[in-house]
């Protein structure tokens, strides 16, 4: 008698935890579904998936009838506070085939894609955070500067005599020299990406701005280390060592100023829509006054004494036109290898 009972207790256990396992199989949410298919199912396969586990059809819950039994069991189930499962009638409503109702599936888009923005300097946030840490640096060392620059231009203009005491530059006057040449490079390679946007576009083989910008500042940068290792070369064979530091302070100082002038024009044309012509007429006249200024200070510090001038032409296109046109033909060559060719 005992075994039987024994028996039967054990059958009804397995019973109930297939009844258990059964209901599980059954209350599977769709997203444990999904994840059960392999990473490259189709829709269409999903979708049969989850046909074929809740069927095509939703299943609504039969109205029970409510007695006491029920009651007292609902009571019981209330009271649980660990059990924080939602029943099944809650789970099933009218929006579960919904595609919104399971973010776990792909729901399609809505409309038709609309045209790309296209690229501008002005929403470009890192053109943007890099002129302005410029105009701010400049303007701190400005600041702190500001006497250098006046003694810098006076002694410009000024005609030196062997007599006269060479006021030396501090470390810091150094620094704040070589930061605006620096920044006249940067400057000049935004004016040739505006040129050459202008021209062909984004049409580029690069396939990032930055890319471009960078080649076009290692060009202006390689062009200015170019005329000074000349200058220093050539000045050392025919000039006196106190000439040519005096020149390598001018030359220094002029580069520096071409990037303080040209950086209003290149916030306008980035910012303010001016056109390139007038971008290009600019900088043009300022390259060009910049070299009648190193002209002048020429002839001051090499040739006043000597009285003599096919020499000081013959220097000047040596070491000024000719470079200048080799960075005009570089540019034209680099735009043109970089340029797509349909």
């Amino acid at each position: 008698m005992l075994q039987t009972d024994s028996t039967e207790t054990k059958h009804s256990q397995q019973h109930g935890v297939q009844l258990i396992e059964q209901h599980h199989e059954e209350m599977r949410q769709p997203y444990q579904v999904l994840h059960e298919l392999p990473r490259d199912a189709t829709p269409a396969q999903q979708d049969s998936a989850l046909q074929t586990v809740y069927g095509a059809q939703p299943r609504v819950q039969e109205a029970v009838p409510l007695d006491s039994t029920s009651l007292l069991n609902r009571a019981n189930a209330i009271g649980k506070l660990e059990n924080v499962e939602l029943p099944q009638y809650y789970k099933q409503n009218f929006f579960s085939t919904d595609s919104l109702w399971h973010p776990e599936l792909n729901g399609g888009r809505y409309g038709i894609a609309g045209d790309p923005v296209p690229y501008t300097i002005r929403g470009d946030n890192m053109i943007t955070a890099l002129l302005l840490c410029c105009f701010i640096l400049a303007f701190v060392a400005f600041s702190k500067s500001r006497w250098f620059i006046m003694r810098q231009t006076k002694q410009f203009f000024r005609t030196e005599r062997s007599g006269t005491t060479v006021m030396t530059e501090t470390t810091n006057e150094f620094r704040f020299q070589f930061f605006l040449a620096a920044q006249t490079s940067l400057l000049l390679s935004l004016v040739a990406f505006f040129y050459a946007q202008e021209r062909n576009s984004d049409t580029f083989l690069v396939s990032s701005q930055y890319q471009l910008i960078a080649m076009f500042f290692g060009v202006f940068a390689g062009y200015f280390m170019l005329k000074s290792i000349l200058y220093t070369m050539v000045n050392w064979v025919f000039f006196t060592a106190r000439q040519n530091a005096s020149w390598m302070k001018s030359f220094l100082f002029t580069t520096s100023v071409e990037g303080v002038v040209m950086f209003p024009v290149v916030v306008s044309q980035a910012y303010f829509g001016l056109s390139m012509k007038h971008t290009i007429l600019y900088v043009g006249a300022v390259v060009v006054l910049s070299r009648l200024l190193s002209l002048y200070k020429c002839f001051l510090i090499f040739f006043r004494q000597k009285g003599v001038y096919l020499q000081i032409i013959l220097y000047f296109c040596a070491l000024e036109i000719i470079p200048l046109l080799a960075l005009c033909g570089t540019l034209s060559v680099l735009i043109s290898y970089l340029n797509v060719n349909f």
